[in-house]
């Protein structure tokens, strides 16, 4: 006799608590998710938890430093050139020459 969708959905509660499963959910961006649509074409995978458990197992798997590198934040370095140093500099000094404020020094 075939099993209902409720003794089904019990069964599969059962096995979600036995292998202590969790359901990961987040919002990506158009970019995020184009590259992801991406990897997953170029791998024919057609499940996006596939792709992500995939993911993860292969980051792991490259170990502390390798994955440190696969899949660390993409940061922007700021870097100040010296024409804006010396222009904020001047106009810092400029601005405590017109208010020195409770400085304890003179401006240069």
């Amino acid at each position: 006799m075939a099993k209902t969708g409720q003794e089904r959905s019990a069964k599969a509660a059962e096995k979600r608590i036995e292998y202590d499963e969790k359901e990961l959910r987040h919002r990506v961006r158009l970019g995020t998710r184009q590259m992801l649509d991406d990897l997953m074409s170029w791998n024919d995978i057609e499940e996006i938890s596939e792709a992500v458990q995939n993911l993860i197992l292969n980051a792991h798997a490259l170990g502390p430093t390798l994955s440190y590198q696969a899949i660390g934040s993409p940061r922007h370095k700021v870097l100040i050139s010296e024409n804006v140093a010396r222009m904020f500099r001047n106009e810092s000094m400029a601005e405590l020459k017109r208010d020195p404020g409770d400085e304890n020094f003179s401006p240069a």
